[in-house]
């Protein structure tokens, strides 16, 4: 690509506010080995300088304060603009004016910043700008623990020479869409910036306590433990078939494993992170995380919270609901189409009154993945797989108070209800990142159907094999239709930023 060099320097007034040693680029991957090496170069100040402090002797301070993320930025002049003839939904700069962001690891996001980069440079012919920003990489970001041995360090004495995280900057008012790109000097490239980023990484290896760079971009979510013993079966299987794609199964403590090393695992429940989770690795990082989040909306957002920084490709939520319908049986499936939010959790970040449409291709890869598994079609497949309104509450006692909620049930036309599929839903559409629930019935408490011990393990031992095989079976479907197809263009408004 060849860029004209008049016209760009006049437009990048406004980036002396937020970057510092500018550098052009006309090729995505020199601008993302730039961006990688002042990442690097920033990491590497922190680490020897604190290795220092640890050990008592001197801080450069000077040193530290060059530190910085990262900077990405494109500049718009008004003869520039045009009409875009491309089949994605991102990737164009509409208007006129600064767009930037700062970016985090480029080690993890290499192959995201190259595909965002090149669609931008492809289709608005300008030129990357990359530098150093003026926001310090907070060293608890890059440091992950104190060695062994020093016990005079403390965060009193830590923040006289390095930065700590300030909450004030990691924000999702760009992904909320409440801040208006027209009032900005700088418009916004990524819905997250640098320092949001880093904060999600860090939790995603507290809850799960595996590494954010073993996260596929297909993720599962359930509420059941023992969807958790099932999976590695299946993920084994899936190795075991040779079929080349999936490489490596990852654990908990990052315990990483071949076909020909899988081991039996020995479930130690006592020492299970808040949120288990396995990775079955795909060669192209398209394979499968699989999550158990637990029960409730609030473990429901603060995972997608977190895993939305990842931009993974789609995430499905396969747990357990009570149905609503009388025809429904035990071990039936729902496949959500609407959402009722009473789970109360994002009404703050997404109004209730914002509506939460499905994704036909998430839709139709369920639907076909279903037929495929059971063998059903026709009205047989519609009498075991009902696509409807769900519900989700935040209160797992819902049945104490029953009698209110029934005309609730009755308005909203719902078929079933759980804990968590209106959240995993609303937070996929404010963070664009498609999304699908598939629900097994597990008991029908308005019709006085209850699970009673002996019929639930029967219930369990059939359903979660079957269901999981349908989730996997999705996933395959989607991955071969073609990723690009998953990113919907009713997940992102009318200006959005240009990143996915």
């Amino acid at each position: 690509m060849n860029f004209a060099k008049s016209g760009y320097e006049m437009s990048h007034k406004g980036l002396e506010t937020v970057m510092e040693e500018v550098r052009r680029f006309s090729s995505p991957k020199e601008a993302v080995a730039h961006i990688q090496k002042i990442y690097d170069e920033s990491v590497t100040i922190i680490r020897e300088q604190f290795a220092l402090f640890v050990q008592g002797k001197p801080v450069d301070e000077r040193q530290l304060k060059g530190a910085t993320y990262p900077y990405l930025a494109f500049s718009v002049n008004k003869e520039d603009t045009h009409d875009f003839d491309t089949p994605f939904s991102y990737g164009v700069l509409g208007e006129k004016g600064l767009y930037g962001t700062s970016l985090t690891d480029p080690h993890l996001f290499n192959k995201y910043y190259l595909e965002q980069i090149s669609a931008i440079m492809e289709n608005n012919k300008l030129p990357a700008l990359v530098g150093k920003s003026y926001c310090p990489i907070p060293f608890s970001y890059v440091i992950s623990h104190v060695p062994d041995g020093v016990e005079h360090v403390c965060y009193d004495e830590i923040r006289k020479y390095f930065t700590l995280p300030d909450l004030y900057y990691m924000n999702d008012h760009i992904a909320n869409s409440i801040q208006d790109p027209r009032t900005l000097v700088i418009s916004p490239l990524s819905l997250f910036t640098a320092e949001r980023v880093d904060y999600s990484l860090k939790r995603l290896h507290h809850y799960t306590h595996t590494s954010p760079h073993y996260f596929q971009n297909f993720v599962i979510l359930t509420n059941y433990q023992r969807y958790m013993s099932r999976f590695r079966k299946l993920a084994q299987n899936l190795m075991d078939q040779d079929k080349g794609y999936y490489t490596a199964f990852v654990a908990s403590g990052d315990k990483k494993y071949t076909a020909k090393t899988f081991p039996d695992f020995a479930e130690d429940h006592e020492h299970l992170p808040q949120m288990p989770a396995y990775h079955l690795l795909g060669k192209d990082g398209n394979g499968i995380t699989f999550i158990n989040i637990g029960i409730g909306p609030s473990n429901a957002k603060n995972i997608t919270d977190h895993l939305a920084v990842l931009r993974p490709h789609c995430w499905l939520m396969m747990g357990h609901c009570a149905g609503f319908r009388r025809k429904q049986a035990l071990g039936d499936y729902v496949l959500a189409q609407a959402y009722v939010r009473d789970d109360q959790v994002l009404n703050k970040d997404l109004p209730t009154w914002v509506p939460i449409p499905p994704i036909a291709e998430v839709q139709v890869a369920m639907q076909e993945a279903f037929m495929e598994v059971t063998g059903l079609e026709g009205e047989e497949m519609k009498r075991h797989l009902r696509t409807g309104t769900v519900a989700t509450t935040d209160d797992r006692n819902w049945e104490l108070r029953a009698d209110v909620l029934f005309p609730q049930f009755r308005q909203s036309r719902a078929i079933a209800l759980d804990m968590e599929s209106a959240t995993v839903a609303a937070n996929g559409f404010r963070f664009r990142v498609p999304y699908g629930s598939l629900l097994c019935v597990s008991d029908k408490p308005i019709h006085g159907e209850l699970k009673m011990k002996g019929m639930a393990q029967k219930f369990y031992e059939k359903s979660v094999q079957q269901h999981l095989e349908i989730g996997l079976l999705t996933v395959e479907i989607l991955r071969a239709r073609g990723i690009e197809k998953l990113h919907s263009r009713k997940l992102r408004g009318f200006d959005e930023v240009p990143f996915r």
